[in-house]
């Protein structure tokens, strides 16, 4: 597991985000609906440059849908041949890195933050979210803050992942558990 970071916030209505970053925040929303969002699939170069320009870690090729949502892309690093479905969750409050050749399916949801509620104040705690290489995440899956996925594991669709799970494993379930191994790296 990553570590959780607790941000400061003077109260529960306050945010956690400086003045600046809010507003580059709306520059993002406003920059993906209008250049990206309607994008054709074919269009990926477009929606790399875009997040690029706002800060994303992108290397090689990677692939975003035009419907993925990303929060906070300067907290997105994917790798060569990684993927962001239709309609996949990025809620990149904390960093998330998916590895080379990982897919995060459709309706997905990689959740990098909660909040700490033994504190009246309720503030924000976000932990990296760490996806191996060649992972496979299913359709509606939720990943919480923390969580690292091993090289060449599957989670299976719906389910709620809340620890690590190693490298090679397919897991389901709410909360997922590790139902095998899969064989050996070809």
């Amino acid at each position: 597991m990553n570590p959780l970071h607790t941000h400061t916030q003077d109260d529960f209505g306050t945010s956690p985000w400086t003045l600046g970053q809010r507003v580059k925040m709306a520059l993002w929303f406003t920059c993906w609906a209008l250049l990206c969002a309607w994008t054709p699939k074919q269009l990926n170069f477009v929606r790399l440059a875009v997040l690029r320009a706002f800060g994303a870690r992108l290397h090689g090729r990677p692939f975003v849908h035009p419907k993925a949502r990303i929060r906070i892309p300067w907290h997105l690093t994917m790798q060569h041949r990684a993927c962001l479905g239709e309609y996949a969750n990025a809620y990149t409050l904390g960093e998330i890195e998916i590895g080379e050749g990982s897919t995060v399916a459709q309706e997905a949801y990689l959740c990098t933050g909660t909040h700490d509620l033994d504190d009246p104040k309720w503030p924000l705690q976000t932990a990296k979210i760490t996806i191996g290489r060649d992972v496979f995440i299913g359709a509606r899956a939720f990943v919480l803050p923390g969580v690292v996925i091993g090289d060449r594991a599957v989670i299976g669709a719906c389910s709620v992942v809340t620890k690590d799970i190693p490298a090679n494993a397919v897991a389901a379930g709410q909360p997922a558990k590790v139902l095998r191994l899969r064989a050996s790296a070809p």
